[in-house]
């Protein structure tokens, strides 16, 4: 039976971007179906309305909300629209997906990620499980991301680091703030070990891409000069290139359909015109994003999948992931710095990239048995100025104004620089934080929309503390003023992992060790759904691990590499 492409990839941000390119690069045919438009580095600029204020990359709320279920105080659950309420969990529907504003914090998982349940324990109210492969599996695709994404960095001693088969990274670390060298000289006091941040980002040009033009607009905005390393920069348009690669923009993937055995015949989407379309392949790939992924699979009911594509066992969209952790602050006053060390802490630019592991195990006595902790990152405060000139409108006293607001506002601006602590620890899973399909909204082309339930644990808010304190007592050293530190209990709507865990057992997980569907052999996920566990740390750089890694198994059960030509480049197609 002749099909339409070999290979249909529905999203295109992390999870897909490997597959695309790996494919593509092994002579087969793919399709990419993108709900968002086709945007290239000259269509990002840095414009703080459209990155942050207006949903300039992400769907108007009023079309395409979530429905979100949180437990209030008194242990009632409250549902409630993202369009009334202000959360928000789309983080980036064009080409390349979220991964074209990522921050591009580059952390590996450790082996002890790995294997929490076999390290520690069972965990009550937690569904923690061992991982059905290991680090020295997904090894070999850390370091394949390294080089074929670009990662930056130096590699240090420090007592949680993961074994390398590389001894360093393939690019030497971006340009550092002043501020990194206080951080080090904090940590040397404290006896802790501060590490450089690796990133997605290449200091200089190299792959076809431009270097980091360091002007302080990174995280939350899209890379004008393509050095972030993106889905769509990085690994999309170099299959682009191949001739075999096929992007359909602004194309809604609304339903999967199966024949009366179950087999999986076509998908079938909405293009830019409104028009209802399809198309087949050999191998469907799904990575929509955690909470989509697990949305589309659930509206893709048939005859042999009543509950939902791959859902026999009850299992799709359950365990859904977040991070957990804390945060915190502290402000270095430039009036305690020489005439030129201040000078240069007015810089804005250049990157902090410092992070501490020292508790990425907890082995305090004080806290408990040991325990997996997490990673804290330091980071320059946003240099949004309208959000920041905004909250300094509010104060307990009530609203400010006039000459009392613009001194507020020289202050905060001019007189010294905030450094922020962000803490990194495992989201426990739990039987309260989950994708169903919401009973009666539906988005604009009719669909049920996602039902997010984000029950959290009390683990999550007990390392996060312990965490946060940890970078409070960093910041206090450096000589930092108004230093505060925080767990918190909310999900962040960045982070989003799970809902399509994998495993060998087929009744308590939807795809196997290769994140294929263990109930149709040619669908696959390789967005962060596959994950039971999250570690602690952002989940971009293990997505694109594992993505590199499913790819090869396609490959395989597609009979190996095809010969391959170029032939003309095809893209912008809906």
């Amino acid at each position: 039976m002749t099909t339409d492409f070999d290979i249909c990839v529905i999203g295109s941000g992390a999870g897909a971007g490997p597959v695309i390119y790996t494919l593509a690069k092994a002579g087969y045919s793919v399709v990419v179906l993108e709900k968002g438009p086709y945007l290239k580095d000259k269509d990002f600029y840095k414009d703080e309305r459209a990155c942050c204020l207006r949903d300039s990359y992400t769907p108007d709320l009023r079309d395409e909300p979530h429905i979100v279920e949180e437990e209030l105080d008194d242990g009632e659950w409250q549902s409630q629209s993202t369009y009334q309420s202000g959360w928000n969990f789309w983080n980036g529907n064009v080409v390349g997906g979220s991964s074209n504003f990522m921050s591009g914090f580059f952390h590996r998982l450790k082996p002890v990620d790995f294997q929490l349940h076999s390290q520690f324990g069972p965990i009550e109210d937690a569904n923690v499980v061992d991982w059905p492969i290991s680090y020295a599996d997904l090894e070999p695709y850390y370091t394949r991301v390294e080089h074929i994404v670009g990662v930056s960095g130096r590699v240090v001693p420090h007592p949680h680091a993961e074994p390398r088969s590389s001894r360093d990274f393939p690019y030497k670390p971006t340009a550092e703030h002043p501020v990194s060298a206080l951080i080090d000289t904090a940590c040397n006091k404290l006896g802790y070990h501060a590490i450089p941040t690796p990133r997605a980002i290449l200091p200089q040009a190299a792959l076809g891409r431009n270097g980091c033009s360091y002007n302080g607009y990174c995280g939350a905005y899209g890379c004008a000069t393509g050095a972030k390393g993106s889905s769509r920069a990085a690994l999309i348009e170099q299959a682009l290139a191949t001739g075999r690669c096929e992007v359909r923009d602004r194309s809604m993937v609304s339903h999967i359909k199966t024949s009366h055995q179950g087999k999986i015949t076509a998908v079938e989407y909405i293009d830019h015109k409104g028009q209802s379309q399809q198309l087949d392949a050999k191998i469907y790939v799904v990575a929509c994003q955690a909470i989509e992924t697990a949305r589309l699979l659930l509206n893709s009911t048939g005859s042999k999948h009543e509950n939902g594509l791959g859902n026999n066992n009850g299992q799709l969209g359950q365990n859904l992931l977040f991070a957990g952790g804390g945060g915190g602050s502290g402000r270095l006053l430039y009036s305690k710095f020489s005439k030129d060390k201040s000078a240069s802490m007015h810089d804005i630019g250049t990157f902090v990239n410092r992070a501490l592991q020292d508790w990425y195990v907890i082995n305090d006595p004080d806290f408990g048995p040991a325990q997996k902790g997490g990673t804290i990152d330091f980071v320059h405060m946003h240099p949004n100025p309208v959000v920041r000139a905004s909250r300094q409108i509010k104060t307990t006293n009530g609203l400010l104004w006039g000459k009392a607001l613009k001194r507020k506002l020289e202050n905060h601006f001019i007189d010294g620089r905030y450094i922020k602590i962000e803490a990194f620890c495992d989201w426990m899973p739990n039987d309260h934080c989950n994708v169903q399909l919401d009973k009666t909204t539906k988005d604009k082309w009719g669909n049920p929309v996602a039902h997010v339930k984000v029950g959290n644990h009390v683990r999550n808010l007990q390392v996060g503390w312990y965490l946060a304190s940890k970078g409070g007592e960093v910041l206090k050293t450096m000589g930092a003023e108004n230093v505060i530190s925080f767990a918190s209990s909310y999900p962040p709507t960045n982070l989003i992992a799970g809902g399509c865990r994998f495993g060998t057992d087929p009744e308590t997980s939807v795809l196997d060790p290769d994140c294929r569907s263990h109930e149709l052999e040619n669908l696959f996920v390789t967005d962060g759904s596959f994950m039971p566990t999250g570690g602690s740390v952002p989940y971009t750089w293990t997505i694109y691990a594992n993505a590199f890694r499913v790819a090869d198994k396609i490959i395989q059960q597609l009979g190996g590499k095809k010969s391959q030509g170029i032939t003309t480049c095809i893209y912008g197609i809906s």
